[in-house]
């Protein structure tokens, strides 16, 4: 039987080394490039659990999702109109994930990736961080169930598919990696003018924006062609 995590270490270590993460746990990140940290991240999962769902793939752990979270963490803490900067690396995981959303076995490999380490390594990030954190709240538990749950199945398409999970896991941790370098690029060192009357986005207005961005950019670069 093969072992996921053996497989991907050096990747995964790689992403953890990443300058951002010790940003993320000195307990003194700036909350507004947090803020902006999480709405990427909600872009990213919001596409991912959209297919998972249609995909069946959260039948055993049905509070495992994020994005509805995620949402609420970066309301909290973002206080202009205009919304974050949607990197690059976000926007080419929304338009890698468009690829494979049928493709179970695949979007599982992300899955894996992403909500595992939620509850994994998340519960030290949640300590660290500012604002309300229900990105990484999980029933206590939940935690070691669906540790397992997800461990099982990442296995048990792994038998069957290992490239295309081993494919899936790599770029998924190379996006992750790249998000790190671009958060850690960002200049939060002015401080922010505030308005009167803040506008908070719903959650359909968030994935909105940064569906139209990528769209918009795809369409500059066919006019280009």
């Amino acid at each position: 039987m093969y072992d996921i995590k053996e497989l991907t270490k050096d990747i995964h270590q790689n992403a953890e080394r990443q300058e951002f993460v010790k940003t993320l746990m000195s307990g003194s990140i700036e909350p507004r490039l947090y803020a902006t940290y999480l709405y990427n991240q909600l872009q990213c999962y919001a596409i991912l659990e959209k297919y998972g769902i249609e995909n069946s793939l959260f039948r055993t752990t049905p509070n495992l999702p994020r994005a509805e979270h995620l949402h609420y963490d970066f309301k909290a803490l973002w206080t202009s109109e205009d919304l974050p900067t949607v990197t690059q690396s976000t926007k080419d995981y929304v338009a890698h994930i468009e690829t494979i959303k049928e493709d179970a076995e695949k979007l599982y490999g992300h899955i894996y990736t992403r909500h595992l380490g939620d509850v994994s390594g998340g519960q030290m990030i949640m300590r660290k961080t500012p604002g309300p954190n229900r990105y990484y709240k999980f029933k206590h538990k939940e935690i070691k169930e669906y540790k397992r749950i997800v461990r099982e199945m990442i296995n048990s398409y792994l038998n069957v598919y290992k490239l295309n999970i081993l494919n899936e896991v790599k770029f998924c941790f190379a996006t992750a990696t790249q998000l790190f370098k671009e958060m850690n690029d960002m200049d939060y060192s002015k401080p922010l003018i505030l308005t009167n009357e803040v506008k908070e986005p719903s959650l359909s207005e968030v994935l909105r924006q940064g569906f139209d961005e990528e769209q918009a950019q795809r369409r500059k670069e066919e006019d280009e062609e």
